[in-house]
């Protein structure tokens, strides 16, 4: 009895959550203020600290467990016809909550332009040619340092701990210029859930309701170090796809580690190469054929591998994802991933960390 009330309740104050987050949604300064600034820092370090030192995914657990309660509950609604929908809307207004109060809240926090006093995302076709060309410039540069021949692809020769532990490096780099950047107490781990990841399409994300920093292990390595930061960026609260792109690529170039530097400018130059052809695609071929063989191998094997986990459901996943970040505040969806490009243009411009031509 008492468990049906109690079920009943929780049930009544999800569509009341629903409502309480649509009202504060959009006062993103009292969320920037008291929550992003304010509680999740303690709550994100409690995560890291609690959860961090354990060797395996403990959110990635969870979610296995999650999994097999809803496909049990599947069943057990398939054999005896009959759904107890209360029990299920209490569950997921529990859910609902943890999502928001551990990590969710950030999704409407105030743009990251705004505290980097980044004057403007916009940018003409011109102004990337001339970005995408540095950004080539500097890759080609950092190719050549690593390898010392231009048509050698880069090999990082850290493991994966190895890389998860100057992580921080970077970060600590960063934060000298910006304090809401410090990291401390890392939570990085390899996803158990790699391959359904890959075949997903993901290359990593962070699990909010236990605060871990997740990376796909199948990911090419050379993406390792530019992944990891990005997902360090979510794990700070910067919950907006180009926001973390941004943060994850500042902080890898800012790591003492060239083969940081390398993964950031490298990815980078991918978004920056695509956006390109999208604008023109002869300047476009123009700009690719000054890339270094090496860097044209690191990206064919990136796409080859991507490509041989290609499959028909990768598509819905994405639709799904995508949705999911267009309800978040996020309206351009997965596309906002390259819209890191416009806040790199303009924010060369205010701070210069390319070299011109």
């Amino acid at each position: 009895m008492k468990n049906r009330k109690l079920n009943l309740i929780l049930a009544i104050l999800l569509p009341i959550q629903w409502l309480l987050i649509q009202l504060i949604s959009s006062k993103s300064s009292f969320i920037e203020n008291y929550y992003s600034l304010g509680l999740y820092p303690y709550i994100s370090r409690f995560f890291r600290i609690i959860f961090g030192w354990i060797p395996f995914s403990i959110g990635d657990v969870f979610y296995i467990i999650l999994g097999f309660i809803i496909l049990r509950t599947i069943i057990r609604v398939v054999k005896i016809r009959k759904i107890k929908l209360v029990r299920i809307v209490a569950n997921l207004s529990i859910l609902y909550f943890c999502f928001h109060t551990f990590w969710g809240l950030n999704y409407f926090r105030e743009p990251l332009q705004k505290s980097l006093k980044i004057v403007s995302t916009d940018y003409t076709t011109e102004e990337l040619e001339i970005f995408t060309n540095q950004l080539i410039n500097k890759v080609n540069h950092l190719q050549i340092i690593i390898t010392h021949n231009d048509t050698l692809k880069v090999e990082i020769p850290h493991t994966k701990k190895e890389l998860y532990n100057k992580v921080e490096n970077g970060y600590s780099d960063l934060s000298q210029a910006y304090p809401q950047f410090k990291y401390k107490s890392t939570s990085i781990k390899n996803s158990i859930i790699s391959l359904p990841l890959t075949y997903m399409g993901f290359s990593g994300y962070l699990n909010p309701f236990t605060g871990e920093a997740q990376v796909n292990r199948l990911n090419p390595m050379v993406s390792y170090p530019a992944t990891s930061c990005h997902e360090v960026a979510h794990q700070l609260g910067y919950a907006a796809e180009n926001e973390a792109n941004f943060i994850g690529f500042l902080s890898a170039i800012n790591n003492e580690d060239v083969y940081f530097q390398y993964s950031g400018y490298y990815m980078a130059l991918r978004y920056a190469m695509n956006d390109l052809y999208g604008h023109d695609k002869e300047k476009y071929k123009v700009a690719f054929k000054s890339i270094n063989k090496g860097i044209v191998k690191n990206m064919r094997e990136s796409h080859e591998f991507w490509n041989s986990y290609q499959n028909p459901f990768e598509i819905y996943f994405k639709q799904i994802f995508n949705q999911f970040l267009k309800v978040n505040k996020q309206p351009e969806g997965i596309k906002s991933y390259n819209k890191m490009v416009g806040m790199l243009i303009n924010y060369n411009q205010q701070h210069p960390f390319l070299e011109s031509n």
